[in-house]
C-alpha cells in the first residue's frame, strides 16, 4: 500500500486554453469591446492565478505527507493529507493517502471508511480498483473476513491481473472457512455440555430423592426404636404386653365357663327339688 502522488494537472490546461478560445472567438465577432478585453483578460489572469496557487498546495502537503510517509513518520504525514484536503475537498489522491496513513497506525475501520470515501469519488477504474483492494486489507485486518472477500472479488472485476488480490482472496477465504468450521465445533461443543448438564442434573435429582428416601426410613427405624426404648424403660416388652393380654382374655373365657357351670348346677337341684 503506496500513497499517491496527487491530482493531475492536464484538465486546468485544457480549461484555461478552452477560456484563451472563447475570448478570442467574441473579439473576432465584436462582441467584446477592447476595453472588455482587457477586463476580461485581467478576471481570467486572477483566477487562473488563484486556481494555479490553490492546486499548488494541495500538491505541496500530498508531497510532504508522501515524504513523512516514506519515513515511517504515518502520523504526521496523515496531518499532511488533512491539510491537502481542505485545500481541495475533492482530492482522490489525498483521501486515499489519509486511508494508507490510517491503515499503518492500525485504524483499520477508520481506513476503511477513507478507502470508500475514495473508491465513490473515484471514476477511474484502476485507482477504484486499487480502492478496493485497500478496503479489503482493511476489513481482512478488522477481522471482517466475509466482507473482505467482497471488496477483493470488486478489486478483481476491475483488474483480473491484480495477483496480490488473488493472493488476498484465497487467503480471506480460507479464513473464513477455518472461521465457520471453528463456530461448528465451539456450538457442538456448547450443545454437548447442556446435554451432560441436563443428565447431571438428572442423576443429581435421582440422587437426592434416594437421599431422601433413606433419611426417612432412617427416621421410621428410629422412631420404632424409640418405642421400643420407652417400652422397655416401663418394664414391659411389646411381646410380653401381646403374652399379658392373650393371657386376660384366657382368663376370662375361663372365668365364663366356671359361671355356666354353676348355673346349670342350680338348675338341676330345682328340678330334683320339685319331684
Amino acid at each position: 500500500m503506496n500513497p499517491l502522488l496527487g491530482g493531475a494537472r492536464g484538465g486546468f490546461k485544457i480549461k484555461v486554453i478552452g477560456l484563451f478560445i472563447v475570448i478570442n472567438e467574441m473579439v473576432r465577432k465584436k462582441i467584446i469591446t477592447t476595453k472588455g478585453l482587457i477586463n476580461s483578460l485581467l478576471i481570467c489572469a486572477f483566477l487562473i492565478f488563484s486556481i494555479a496557487i490553490n492546486a499548488q498546495s494541495d500538491k505541496t502537503y500530498i508531497r510532504q505527507g508522501n515524504r513523512e510517509y516514506e519515513k515511517n513518520n504515518f502520523s504526521d504525514s496523515e496531518v499532511s493529507y488533512r491539510k491537502s484536503i481542505e485545500k481541495n475537498k475533492q482530492s482522490q489522491d489525498a483521501v486515499f493517502n489519509i486511508g494508507d496513513a490510517l491503515y499503518k497506525q492500525n485504524k483499520f475501520e477508520d481506513a476503511g471508511k477513507k478507502f470508500v470515501e475514495n473508491i465513490n469519488l473515484n471514476d477511474d477504474k484502476n485507482k477504484k480498483s486499487a480502492g478496493l483492494y485497500n478496503l479489503g486489507n482493511s476489513l481482512l485486518k478488522a477481522n471482517k473476513v466475509q466482507e473482505s472477500i467482497e471488496a477483493y472479488k470488486g478489486s478483481l472485476k476491475l483488474r483480473p491481473d491484480n495477483n496480490e488480490a488473488k493472493y488476498n482472496l484465497a487467503f480471506a477465504q480460507d479464513m473464513l472457512k477455518q472461521q465457520q468450521e471453528q463456530q461448528q465445533q465451539d456450538k457442538d461443543k456448547k450443545d454437548q455440555n447442556k446435554d451432560n448438564k441436563k443428565e447431571d442434573q438428572k442423576d443429581q435429582n435421582d440422587k437426592n430423592k434416594d437421599q431422601q428416601k433413606d433419611q426417612n426410613n432412617n427416621q421410621d427405624q428410629k422412631q420404632e426404636e424409640k418405642q421400643n426404648q420407652q417400652q422397655q424403660q416401663q418394664g414391659i416388652s411389646k411381646e410380653d404386653a401381646q403374652r399379658l393380654l392373650n393371657a386376660l382374655a384366657n382368663d376370662e373365657k375361663n372365668v365364663q365357663e366356671k359361671v355356666k357351670l354353676a348355673k346349670a348346677s342350680k338348675a338341676k337341684v330345682r328340678t330334683v327339688k320339685n319331684w
